[in-house]
């Protein structure tokens, strides 16, 4: 009789430890993901605008939790968005008929923020111009990065300093001064009024470069680029 209560408490004990498998699995929390970034339609890149009255569109972000999106427009005089004119906060895919100055240069950007806060990175810069009264030239944009990348290293002698840049007088004919060297801001002109958009240097390892470009039109019209700066290892 003895031995059958030991033997059903052992079995009692063996069935309590190999119980645990009923427990109800841990439902891991959900990760919020930013928004998708929002690809900008009006307007256009480039675009001369005859009216000052500007109105701004962009396709929606899209969000994978499905949360309500808010949008940021930052509109500036610059590319590097150092000279912010407006800075608007809109739910809906549009701000329409914003009031800008004649005959200025403009460039653009949108983010897309969720309600829990996590905002996408900034679109694609857009530029456009503002026509002005009885305004025979438009100043070309400003130049535009491409090579070295901002703040890269390079392990090499030799650069290739690489931009682009363009007019919203399309005929107009562009040239570039560079200016290059170890100081900020770089004051040695290393090329003067030529039409190709790259030039080479020399460097030597560590140390810290800037560069701009100056874009001149062929009516007179020139904008100064920002400062952009590589270093060496």
């Amino acid at each position: 009789m003895k031995n059958s209560i030991y033997l059903s408490i052992i079995c009692l004990v063996f069935a309590a430890c190999g119980s645990g498998g009923g427990d109800d699995p841990v439902t891991p929390p959900v990760v919020n993901t930013a928004p998708t970034v929002p690809v900008l339609s009006l307007p256009a890149d480039n675009k001369l605008c005859l009216d000052n009255n500007v109105s701004f569109q962009w396709n929606a972000s899209t969000d994978e939790q499905k949360d309500a999106i808010v949008y940021q427009i930052q509109i500036a005089k610059d590319n590097s968005f150092s000279q912010i004119v407006n800075t608007l906060d809109n739910s809906s895919l549009s701000i329409n008929a914003l009031a800008l100055e004649k005959n200025t240069a403009y460039y653009w950007r949108v983010k897309a923020t969720d309600s829990k806060g996590l905002s996408s990175a900034y679109s694609s810069t857009f530029k456009f111009y503002t026509a002005g009264v009885a305004v025979v030239n438009h100043l070309p944009f400003a130049p535009a990065l491409l090579s070295p990348a901002l703040n890269v290293a390079l392990s090499t002698t030799t650069a290739s300093l690489q931009w682009n840049a363009s007019d919203v007088d399309t005929a107009d004919v562009l040239t570039y001064d560079v200016y290059f060297g170890t100081v900020n801001p770089p004051t040695a002109k290393i090329s003067d009024s030529k039409s190709e958009k790259s030039v080479d240097v020399t460097i030597e390892p560590g140390k810290q470069y800037y560069w701009r470009v100056t874009v001149k039109d062929d009516k007179g019209g020139e904008t100064v680029g920002q400062v952009w700066k590589f270093k060496t290892n």
